[in-house]
């Protein structure tokens, strides 16, 4: 029966062709879609993640009149208040960095000191870092004051009593940034005589929203409120908005494309199958007047279509990776290293195939067998 599967696609080369021809499109565009997703995930990441921190967290007791006019909180807290939000597992805050600001005066110009730590990240997780290292004894300089003052990479200048190297001086920001002197949290905080104390803590929301949640800030007051009662948390919410669009955009139009490929796909099966059978009436009436029973006459089909789906889903695999592979790190330049093949994506297709093919060819032969061979012999 294997031999009359070979012989019937061979007789019907041209239709077969072209039936495999959905099955490899298909499952060409779900693998390069999938493959490529992963580089898409980690890249929206990066990008959502160089917006900046969405998240501040300031001393309880702050006057928020004052802290929206200044920028910053005029209270202080313990810097190892940071440390609190190791202990917790799948907290929703991330990228956590220990701050100290004030205003001053320097060299006739009001400029913002910052003092700023390394991150910290909640449970020991370990990501890319979002803040700049700044090694003790130097400074990032903004682009007002660098301009300014004619000051370049290793000049050194004076900040109230204590000799700093200058390690960059910043582009333009559009910020206040551009008006502020950046140093290690240790050095600002010997400047200013405020050992230990901090005035902010930015953190990034790393809370997946479902897609009925709108606002995640009761969430994060919760949960703060756990880790850092002292604190209050401010959100960015424009950022915040911006990040999550972002994540979920991919993942929706993902989930929209591949169901359209996929009913595309069973309709052109199923078109090609039933204008086979139809073109095949005479010898199905034959095959039945000789004796072979229906469900012969349904493997006869049936087998063809998973064979058809086997070999798109192989070739369709081969095609998808490829053009994963190629055009990829074109698109995705950032995170082009992510993108490699997935070879259970190649098993998962190889069921997945054949099955659909079998489906689309399901309606087709079921008008194969239920006819009455003596009317197909006697119409032809």
């Amino acid at each position: 029966m294997n031999l009359l599967i070979i012989k019937e696609i061979l007789s019907r080369k041209v239709n077969f062709f072209l039936g495999m021809i959905a099955v490899i499109t298909t499952v060409a565009f779900f693998v390069a879609f999938y493959t490529s997703s992963k580089a898409s995930n980690r890249e929206t990441v990066r990008l959502t993640r160089d917006m900046g921190f969405n998240l501040r967290i300031i001393p309880n007791q702050t006057n928020m009149d004052d802290f929206w006019n200044k920028g910053f909180s005029n209270k202080t807290m313990p810097e190892d208040y940071v440390l609190r939000f190791n202990k917790f597992e799948d907290f929703s805050y991330a990228h956590l960095t220990a701050t100290l600001h004030e205003k001053i005066i320097w060299q006739g110009m009001n400029i913002t000191l910052t003092g700023i730590s390394p991150e910290v990240e909640p449970s020991g997780k370990k990501k890319a870092s979002m803040v700049f290292s700044i090694n003790p004894g130097t400074v990032y300089l903004g682009y007002e004051i660098a301009k300014r003052f004619k000051l370049q990479k290793d000049d050194t200048l004076n900040i109230l009593g204590k000799k700093f190297t200058v390690a960059k001086t910043m582009t333009e920001n559009g910020s206040d940034d551009d008006i502020r002197i950046f140093a290690p949290l240790a050095d600002v905080q010997e400047i200013l005589n405020r050992k230990g104390e901090i005035n902010e803590i930015k953190a990034l929301n790393c809370l997946c929203l479902a897609d009925d949640e709108t606002n995640p800030i009761d969430l994060l007051r919760e949960q703060l409120d756990e880790v850092l009662p002292e604190g209050k948390v401010i959100i960015n919410q424009t950022i915040a908005t911006a990040r999550e669009k972002q994540r979920h955009m991919y993942e929706r139009y993902f989930a929209m494309l591949i169901p359209v490929l996929i009913f595309v796909s069973v309709i052109w099966i199923g078109t090609l199958a039933y204008f086979n059978v139809k073109e095949r009436n005479k010898e199905i009436g034959v095959l039945r007047a000789l004796g072979y029973g229906a469900a012969k006459v349904a493997y006869l089909f049936l087998g063809r279509a998973i064979i058809l789906g086997i070999i798109g889903a192989v070739l369709g695999f081969i095609l998808g990776t490829a053009f994963s592979l190629i055009y990829g790190p074109d698109i995705f330049t950032i995170t082009a290293s992510a993108i490699k093949p997935i070879y259970r994506l190649l098993l998962w297709s190889v069921i997945a195939a054949p099955l659909f093919a079998a489906i689309s060819s399901f309606i087709p032969t079921m008008i194969a067998i239920s006819t009455d061979p003596a009317i197909i012999l006697r119409e032809n």
